[in-house]
């Protein structure tokens, strides 16, 4: 059965984490819309700068909360589940920091190539 799902773009090396289970929080600079929360979506993996290959789904995945850690300290003290350090792109700004709790639904072997947009977006009416 075909079913159509929504995207979200998480960037190679970091979707590996994701992926064998190793990171548990996605961080974002704002907090997962309602609507994604216990949605199953799909992990489409970018190259970003380092990466050899096209965007590819990689899984089918959800995101079973939600929260706003309440300082630089206590994001830098969740190293161990989000993996985001303070020389990463994504570190601690002047802005807070949302956790997003990833469960893996299913990883797709192998990857499905994705000619989509590119970034930081929600994907809609993605086929698998």
């Amino acid at each position: 059965m075909i079913k159509t799902y929504t995207g979200i773009n998480i960037q190679w090396p970091i979707s590996r984490k994701i992926l064998s289970g190793e990171k548990t929080i996605e961080t974002r600079f704002y907090p997962l819309p309602a609507k994604y929360l216990n949605q199953e979506m799909l992990l489409i993996e970018t190259p970003g700068a380092q990466g050899k290959f096209k965007s590819r789904i990689t899984a089918i995945f959800k995101f079973t909360d939600c929260f706003k850690y309440k300082d630089p300290e206590s994001f830098y003290a969740d190293y161990s589940r989000h993996f985001v350090d303070k020389n990463s792109p994504w570190a601690w700004k002047d802005n807070p920091k949302y956790g997003w709790h990833v469960e893996i639904v299913r990883v797709i072997d192998p990857p499905q190539v994705f000619a989509g947009r590119k970034g930081i977006v929600y994907t809609k009416g993605i086929w698998v």
